[in-house]
């Protein structure tokens, strides 16, 4: 195995809980008291042109929820859309230390929204760990498509077999597994620093294991 020089990571169900996922739009729904039959409907239609950026924030609010009056403000929703995205301290404080060592490239490959992306960044530190975000809002891919992987690796210069890739979904990782990748499925922090050091990755030294 070649050594490994670059982590991926997946941003929500890995280093924080997901941003706008099926979870986190059932309980805006009930916050609101929205119908979710109708929500769903409309919101099919225009989640991949809201995480692959081409529409805002805005104008997704404007498809899904705001395209009748109602009795609560855009702003309102949008406080309950942001205060659902939480942080998994312990994977940030891991990543943090693997990124403070200086062996390893760190990025992202997440599925996001541009706005909510963006918060989720600044909320969490991310900047401090991550030097390339490989976000769908940015590069108009989504995951499980090849093309955001290609991307990744390009944007790097890193070789499929460098680079090392942590998602909690195993769709994620099909296809980054196909292109050579190493891959890891996320299932809690422990787990996941055995799984990078049987690849050689920090756990050798001891100084990074998560604070």
């Amino acid at each position: 195995m070649s050594e490994i020089k670059a982590l991926f990571w997946d941003v929500g169900g890995v280093l924080a809980t997901n941003a706008w996922d099926h979870t986190q739009r059932a309980q805006a729904l009930e916050h609101f008291g929205l119908e979710p039959k109708e929500f769903t409907e409309r919101h099919e239609l225009v989640v991949s042109s809201f995480e692959r950026g081409k529409i805002s924030l805005d104008e997704y609010l404007d498809r899904t929820v705001f395209y009748r009056p109602r009795t609560f403000s855009r702003e309102e929703f949008k406080q309950v859309m942001f205060s659902l995205s939480l942080p998994n301290d312990e994977a940030l404080a891991f990543a943090r230390t693997l990124a403070r060592s200086g062996k390893y490239l760190m990025g992202t490959i997440n599925n996001e929204s541009r706005e909510l992306n963006q918060y989720r960044i600044e909320k969490f530190g991310m900047r401090a760990i991550f030097k390339i975000f490989v976000s769908s809002c940015y590069v108009g891919l989504r995951k499980p498509e090849e093309g955001i992987y290609r991307l990744a690796l390009d944007l790097t210069q890193r070789r499929p077999d460098e680079c090392c890739f942590i998602d909690d979904r195993a769709l994620n990782l099909e296809m980054a597994k196909r292109l050579g990748m190493g891959t890891i499925q996320m299932e809690g922090v422990e787990k996941l620093q055995r799984d990078l050091a049987n690849m050689g990755v920090g756990m050798a030294d001891s100084s990074l294991r998560s604070e």
